[in-house]
């Protein structure tokens, strides 16, 4: 068993379209863990044991197209990686785990997956967590020049062929600078290259993009339309040393419209979270869980 995740059970779990790599423990209310971009469910592999001492059950899988977990045959309109598909991935394992409602709590590119989850299946959310990210339609609404400098990547994994060529040639050199052992944790970084050096696994990853610029827009755009709102306490969380705050000044002000009962504040922490802050990340999901 490794190290990581002591006492976890870490096995695959058959959702329909693909097989899911996940990992969980614990006892208690349970909680989701969903992972972003680049990362794995490995990302939480200091928060997730100090959540279980703390008296939940805790799942983190690795999303469709990340890390282990399935790779779904690409669509035309890269509907296969929407947060629809992927939301509705985690539903379905959480019930497989005998789940039928629990918190979702999202980072970085998962935090839209958890978004969808709320949306899609308020009866199955019981509590929402958001990590560094606004919805990816608001995002695109307040684009201007420092986003399009800061977040270039968004439109350049959006293009077909070349990201992945580009990538390929070297992924160290491509994600090393924000990838290191000493910060991840060995076992953690250890899993994280592999899944950056299989070359399905980084289209997987482009291809969430792809439908982030295309169909998950439109999904949110749907909702704002129909006037549809999460229902269930939301907490924002958004690291000090990230560019959330810089580049819309409130975030807390982005999703007030999207959410009925919004609460949020700083945390301090580069953008991985979960590996930098640990501690910090863990005790302001009790205060919100508990």
């Amino acid at each position: 068993m490794s190290r990581m995740f002591e006492g976890f059970t870490d096995e695959r779990i058959d959702v329909g379209d693909v097989e899911l790599r996940v990992r969980h423990g614990g006892h208690g209310p349970p909680v989701l863990l969903v992972h972003g971009h680049p990362r794995t469910g490995a990302t939480w592999h200091r928060v997730a044991p100090r959540l279980v001492d703390l008296g939940y059950t805790v799942v983190c899988p690795d999303m469709r197209g990340y890390g282990q977990s399935g790779k779904a045959p690409i669509r035309p309109d890269h509907s296969q990686q929407s947060k629809r598909a992927v939301a509705g991935d985690m539903v379905r394992l959480m019930r497989a785990l005998g789940h039928p409602t629990f918190a979702a709590v999202g980072h970085d590119r998962g935090c839209y997956v958890a978004l969808r989850l709320a949306l899609d299946h308020p009866d199955a959310v019981d509590r929402l967590v958001v990590v560094d990210g606004v919805p990816i339609s608001e995002a695109l609404a307040r684009c201007d020049a420092t986003f399009a400098r800061r977040w270039y990547h968004w439109f350049f994994f959006a293009q077909p062929d070349t990201p992945e060529r580009v990538i390929g040639a070297d992924p160290d050199a491509w994600y090393g600078d924000k990838a290191r052992p000493e910060t991840m944790g060995v076992e953690n970084h250890r899993e994280f290259r592999q899944a950056v050096h299989d070359p399905a696994t980084v289209r997987a990853m482009l291809e969430d993009y792809r439908a982030g610029l295309g169909v998950d827009r439109e999904h949110e755009e749907a909702d704002r339309r129909a006037g549809r709102t999460v229902r269930c306490p939301t907490l924002l969380l958004w690291t000090t040393r990230d560019d959330l705050a810089d580049l819309y000044g409130d975030p807390l002000a982005v999703w007030r419209p999207w959410a009925d009962d919004l609460r949020g504040h700083p945390i301090e922490s580069g953008h991985h979270v979960a590996e930098e802050n640990p501690v910090g990340l863990t005790e302001a999901l009790h205060r919100f869980l508990g």
